[in-house]
């Protein structure tokens, strides 16, 4: 349940349980819904290290104006920030955390820059 409310707490959103304790919605107000289900043979991840490396990963989509914002809320919620190796002193587009279960997910800057 500490990822559910980790998720809802990022998202604005609440969470939904139904018949199945195992699995929950968190459902946000604009529509944005996100399912999650309780895996008792879990294993967090070790992503970006190649070996046990990446299950899954989430990216939100904040505007630019928001992204700080934005993390302070990710990491007084629980996130941790991982560290991609990406030097750049500079504003960042893409911030990568993992989540309360060791999941990565990223705050991405949208709209993404055009290469």
């Amino acid at each position: 349940m500490e990822l559910a409310e980790f998720y809802a707490g990022l998202l604005a959103a609440e969470i939904r349980i139904g018949s199945d304790p195992d699995f929950v919605e968190i459902v946000g107000n604009d529509g944005v819904r996100l399912a999650i289900r309780r895996d008792h043979g879990y294993a967090p991840p070790s992503w970006p290290r190649p070996e046990d490396s990446q299950q899954a990963h989430l990216r939100i989509l904040v505007s630019r104006d928001d992204i700080d914002e934005a993390e302070r809320e990710a990491i007084s919620l629980g996130a941790r920030p991982v560290d991609t190796g990406d030097s750049n002193s500079g504003p960042r587009d893409v911030r990568v955390y993992g989540d309360p279960a060791g999941h990565s997910f990223s705050l991405a800057v949208y709209p993404l820059p055009q290469d």
